[in-house]
């Protein structure tokens, strides 16, 4: 885990919500990075969770794991579990869901692990215990379930490869 609270800055130019909810959201997740930190920021806690997630609408708990340079465009109803991992230099936009799924006991399935440099466009639903490879291109309204590899374009519901390391796949 990065203490540097402005690891997402740069990737985010010109993008202000995106700043600050990126902002927000490291010194959220630098809160819970010992005990004391914790106790003594337990007020910020409770206003980031009113402010991200009641006024702008972004539920992205600040137990997510994610690595330095998130974009989050738009923001609007954008969910992620906290269980899930997202990698380095990482695209979100708005109407996205990021989760595990019930199982058919009542209990839940594990997170999607997503790799780095990956893109994901609006209205997208990662569902379940999946791995997203690195370089992912995900277009808007797909529906991921199962493994995606590295350098693919994917699209649809559910979602198809239609291209791999360059290649059109049809």
């Amino acid at each position: 885990m990065s203490l540097n609270l402005f690891q997402d800055w740069q990737r985010n130019q010109g993008n202000i919500k995106g700043r600050l909810v990126c902002i927000a959201f490291r010194l959220a997740t630098t809160a819970t990075a010992n005990k004391l930190l914790f106790i003594i920021l337990i007020p910020y806690l409770i206003l980031y969770r009113i402010f991200v997630e009641w006024f702008l609408g972004i539920e992205i708990p600040y137990k997510t794991k994610t690595g330095k340079g998130l974009i989050i465009y738009h923001g609007q109803a954008l969910v992620v579990n906290d269980g899930s991992v997202i990698g380095e230099n990482c695209t979100l936009r708005h109407s996205t869901t990021i989760g595990n799924k019930q199982l058919s006991d009542n209990t839940f399935s594990k997170c999607p692990v997503i790799g780095n440099n990956v893109d994901i466009g609006s209205n997208v639903c990662i569902i379940g215990p999946i791995r997203i490879g690195n370089s992912v291109t995900i277009g808007a309204g797909s529906v991921i379930v199962k493994d995606i590899p590295d350098y693919a374009v994917v699209v649809g519901n559910p979602a198809r490869i239609i291209k791999f390391q360059g290649e059109l796949v049809y």
